[in-house]
This record gives C-alpha cells, structure tokens and sequence, in this order.
C-alpha cells in the first residue's frame, strides 16, 4: 500500500499550528488523527488520517496515553475486545502511545467501566 507522508505531514503542521484541544476523559474512544506511520505501526485513514482510539490515562488537557483500536477480532495477550454501541472492536495493547489532544477529532462512545479496567488489568500484565 502506497503511503502519502506529504499528505500526512500538511495536515499534522495543520494540526500543530491551528487546531484546538477538545475536552476528553479516560475511558473514551474518539477518532483521532494517528497519521501515515512507519511499517507495522497503525496508520488513520481516510482525508484526514483518523482510526479510533480509546484514552487510556489523562495526564492533562494536552495530552494522553491511547490504544488504537480495530474492527478486527483478534485474540491474544496483545489484544483485548469490548463491545461499544453493539459492535466488537479491539484494542491493540502493543501499539499504546502518547498523544497530544490536538490530534482528537470526535468522540465515539464510552467503554464500559468494568470493560475498562478489564483492559487496564491486561495492560498491566505486558508491563515489567
């Protein structure tokens, strides 16, 4: 697949110099500007690079740590799959990452609160 980094690299200096933070909470998965990446790194898609992600922990209001999620089922220690609005999506736990609130562009839903710390809990499991 044929990626288009200057593409990505026009709208992230957008985001950047004009775009506005939204106000978010732990627990919410939003659309979110993850960009054309490197390899086996998940990419957005779409105009404006965007894939799903749920906000793990809120350092501040600028900035997080998220899990890019897919529609995929996969099943594994580096997988966890939740049900939001009727639909199974799964989160990726190897692909976790810091990301400023810039690159948010709506919110989808709320993961359950017994769903969320069943994924902090294997989230823990990965970590030294």
């Amino acid at each position: 697949m044929e990626k288009d980094f200057k593409k990505w690299h026009r709208r992230k200096e957008y985001l950047h110099e004009k775009k506005a933070r939204p106000f978010f909470h732990e627990g919410e998965v939003w659309f979110c500007a993850l960009g054309a990446n490197v390899g086996f790194e998940q990419d957005g898609r779409g105009e404006s690079f965007l894939r799903p992600v749920i906000i793990i922990r809120k350092f501040n209001n600028e900035i997080f740590w998220s899990i890019p999620l897919t529609k995929n089922k996969r099943k594994g220690k580096y997988y966890f799959c939740f049900k939001l609005k009727g639909e199974v999506s799964t989160a990726i736990l190897s692909q976790i990452r810091l990301v400023d609130a810039k690159r948010l562009y709506y919110r989808i839903g709320i993961i359950s609160e017994r769903d969320f710390l069943e994924l902090i809990k294997k989230l823990r499991t990965l970590l030294p």
